[in-house]
């Protein structure tokens, strides 16, 4: 029987790694707040929980409507719900959050980092290692003659069986799988920054342009249309537009910031 190639450990390990190092980095560097991870931890699981309900609920008769291959509507289906729910509940947390005093405008990039950090070190990272490592551990101790691993070996066959690709055919798949989770990590920043931003200065704006980026979710069901290569290139572009629209409407916001950190550092201590 044969056994997952262990090379596949390496994409979520990857991951958890990225993501750890770069809350250090901001938490040592510049600043990161337990409460900013906390109260990120709200926004995304609050959003993913109700995503999951309403699909639960409602996919099977949607799908069943519109088709399975109606593309368009299956794009706004999910793109709509990360739209009011992800970067909805980002917001809503935001303004509770600052009107409690618990989080303030210096928050912000930490924000953004903690949303991105629960959806790829956590759901997708840690979840995957574990499940990864499981699937490795029964089969290399069950062999050929445990029911169980037999049992785990014809479902990676049916569900997955990339898993059993030697290293040649799977690294390519796994630098795609990394470079996915860039792109969440630039969109997630950019728009929990603006959300933030958004709810401390009371700049409706900044929420209105954050909301459209939920629609990065649209595109997933044309994955198989664009072939995964090309699809992974196209949200990674469009990432990198993102954040760099983000970094340019809040550069007045960041400038000042900065000069009132600097002042504050020089202050002498009384």
């Amino acid at each position: 029987m044969q056994n997952i190639d262990p090379i596949w450990l390496a994409e979520p390990a990857s991951i958890i790694a990225l993501m750890v190092g770069i809350i250090l980095y901001w938490r040592f560097k510049r600043r990161f707040a337990v409460a900013v991870l906390l109260y990120s931890l709200l926004a995304y699981s609050a959003a993913i929980l109700v995503k999951g309900i309403f699909q639960e609920a409602t996919f099977s008769d949607f799908r069943g409507i519109v088709g399975q291959n109606n593309h368009a509507a299956l794009g706004l289906y999910y793109g709509l719900q990360t739209v009011l729910l992800e970067v909805g509940a980002a917001y809503l947390v935001a303004r509770f959050a600052v009107s409690r005093g618990k989080m303030k405008a210096q928050d912000a990039e930490g924000y953004g980092i903690g949303l991105a950090f629960w959806e790829n070190a956590v759901l997708i990272g840690i979840l995957n290692l574990v499940n990864l490592s499981a699937d490795y551990a029964i089969l290399s101790v069950g062999g050929n003659n445990s029911s169980i691993a037999q049992t785990v070996y014809n479902a990676i066959s049916t569900s997955q069986p990339s898993l059993f690709w030697p290293p040649a055919e799977a690294l390519p798949f796994i630098g795609y799988a990394l470079l996915e989770r860039v792109t969440s990590l630039l969109f997630h920043f950019s728009w929990g920054l603006l959300c933030l931003f958004a709810a401390y200065y009371r700049r409706v704006g900044l929420f209105l342009l954050a909301l459209p980026m939920g629609l990065l979710d649209f595109l997933v069901p044309f994955e198989p249309v664009l072939g995964v290569g090309r699809f992974e290139a196209i949200i990674f572009v469009l990432g990198l537009i993102v954040l760099g629209l983000t970094l340019l409407v809040t550069r007045g916001i960041r400038t000042q910031l900065a000069k009132e950190k600097q002042a504050a550092a020089a202050k002498p201590a009384v």
